[in-house]
């Protein structure tokens, strides 16, 4: 039975503050039908912090497979045998016809996605090449790229990039279940590094891997303490040939408490729905209920995104007539 305190989480919201780490938890422990009050509280801090804007992304497939990390979940390790694409560094025309292509969405930034632990300086400059063309324009670029160092961040930056996405993918105590190739104290130091090189951090994980509801919020104190700009929310999608094939999704409404999670212990935090929407079937417009504030649209890395002309109705049907950079619906 569910001992969520009402009471505390309106007062959090309205003041527009982070829940105690008890409430956090019984947000993720919360009856079903406790779940509507949750949704106006995380509706209501969400609002404090962002009133009704909401931002959307979209991203390009950079760099492919072949991955020297052996990351659980990740259709492009090299440890797996799966059916995702291999292929090198595409060149700045590709980069550019892709980010010219998602400006037609309603998005307001753009990612450039590659495999791999991190990047040689000439795959750097083909993405810096593509940066360069296209300076001034309303769809922000970022980049997630791996474990670059001090110099390789500043370039980014130095070139128009406004946001490195590096996820620390989950709670610290239960990463090494998920990875052994590298720490997470190197995840840690890359987006303290990308912080001190003048860019906005967007980093979060995917939940669903095994963890337990304490290291879900661990891994929700995790961001908090490092006052991330922005949290993409993935939920796992269990691939063919890697180590969590066999592993169940997560339920709609366990995913709805996740992210209402998330918002309550992370307020000022900008909070992106990724991959796994699909888990949500008829509820995926409860997220913004939850206290998201975006979303990804168009192609995803390894699994397909939702049909775009679905999600420009979703915006539509919401009524999201305030969502930043919202083009009009074609």
């Amino acid at each position: 039975m569910s001992h969520l305190n009402i009471g505390h989480l309106r007062h959090a919201a309205e003041l527009g503050i982070a829940v105690p780490r008890e409430t956090a938890l019984d947000i993720l422990r919360c009856d079903a039908d406790e779940i509507p009050e949750v949704l106006a509280c995380a509706t209501l801090l969400r609002k404090h912090h962002f009133g009704n804007r909401f931002r959307f992304c979209s991203i390009v497939n950079a760099k492919s497979g072949a991955c020297s990390e052996d990351c659980a979940f990740c259709a492009q390790s090299g440890h797996h045998h799966t059916a995702a694409d291999v292929f090198g560094m595409i060149g700045p025309d590709r980069i550019v016809a892709a980010y010219e292509e998602a400006s037609d969405l309603p998005v307001s930034h753009f990612g450039v996605v590659t495999s791999g632990k991190m990047l040689r300086d000439d795959d750097i400059d083909s993405i810096i090449s593509a940066v360069k063309r296209k300076p001034d324009s309303r769809v922000l670029w970022c980049a997630s790229l791996g474990c670059l160092d001090r110099r390789q961040l500043l370039r980014l930056k130095e070139a128009g990039v406004r946001r490195f996405h590096h996820n620390l993918e989950c709670a610290e105590s239960y990463f090494p279940n998920i990875c052994s190739t590298h720490s997470y104290a190197q995840r840690i130091d890359t987006i303290r590094a990308a912080r001190q090189s003048g860019l906005e951090i967007c980093s979060g994980g995917i939940l669903g891997l095994g963890e337990s509801l304490e290291q879900r919020l661990e891994f929700a104190g995790i961001l908090a303490r490092e006052a991330v700009n922005s949290i993409p929310l993935n939920f796992l999608v269990p691939i063919p040939g890697t180590r969590v094939e066999s592993r169940i999704p997560m339920k709609a409404l366990d995913i709805i408490r996740t992210i209402a999670m998330f918002r309550m212990t992370n307020p000022q935090a900008e909070i992106k729905v990724c991959a796994g929407r699909l888990h949500l079937r008829d509820l995926q417009s409860m997220i913004f209920y939850a206290g998201a504030t975006g979303m990804m649209m168009g192609p995803m890395l390894t699994i397909a995104g939702r049909d775009v002309c679905r999600d420009r109705q979703l915006i539509e049907d919401l009524e999201m007539s305030d969502a930043e950079f919202y083009c009009e619906r074609v």
